[in-house]
């Protein structure tokens, strides 16, 4: 499934949302242009690696923000902006532009630190926008649970678009990272081997800190 628009009408222009999501195409488009051997070059300098994170915190602190601008492929880039665009604006909305701002980095930074905990010797960078609008999504939930998103849904070879209240089509979004991330703590358990691949706990802990903090914020205050 996958968000079109919701039927959330918002009292203001979105200035920071279409801001991130330019920042984040433009940065991409820095990435596709590098070759190969900057490009490792430039992910290494940006992304979060834990073991270095958790080696040298006084340099690598900063990459809890870079991080939140970088993407591992097209697909990577379209998906998260597209969440993004159907969500973010209303809680930019809701929160006002620059707590909003605030609201946003700090969930990507808690979000990567999450996942960091998770694996503080691990050597695979994490990068993305992932955590940060997981955060949105947490913050989303809770305050327009029965909003109505418009979702395009493939059922086999068919495709349709439909209705769905928000508490659905997020709450699926987190139960299926819980499972996922539930699984490749046991993967490594077992296997005693790094896995990687979707930062699973990075979406989980961007999801739970955007629940806690946007209320901090004013997401509920009143008109």
């Amino acid at each position: 499934m996958f968000p079109l628009y919701d039927e959330n009408p918002t009292r203001i222009t979105p200035y920071f949302t279409y801001g991130l999501i330019g920042m984040n195409i433009l940065v991409f488009i820095h990435e596709v242009n590098l070759s190969q051997p900057q490009l490792s070059q430039f992910l290494n300098q940006y992304a979060v690696i834990p073991q270095e994170l958790t080696t040298n915190w006084s340099g690598e602190w900063i990459t809890l923000f870079t991080s939140q601008f970088l993407h591992g492929g097209w697909w990577h880039l379209i998906s998260n902006m597209l969440f993004l665009w159907v969500f973010g604006n209303n809680i930019e909305d809701r929160l006002g532009h620059f707590k909003y701002l605030i609201f946003y980095l700090a969930c990507g930074a808690l979000a990567a630190l999450s996942q960091w905990f998770i694996g503080m010797n691990s050597e695979i960078p994490s990068l993305g926008a992932s955590g940060a609008i997981s955060g949105v999504l947490g913050a989303y939930i809770i305050r327009f649970p029965h909003a109505r998103v418009r979702t395009l849904v493939f059922l086999g070879f068919f495709i349709t678009t439909i209705r769905i209240p928000a508490l659905i089509i997020i709450g699926l979004f987190f139960v299926q990272n819980v499972i996922s991330g539930l699984a490749t703590l046991q993967t490594a358990a077992k296997m005693s081997v790094e896995t990687g691949g979707v930062a699973y706990w990075a979406h989980i802990g961007g999801f739970v800190f955007g629940v806690i903090l946007a209320p901090l914020l004013g997401l509920f205050r009143r008109d």
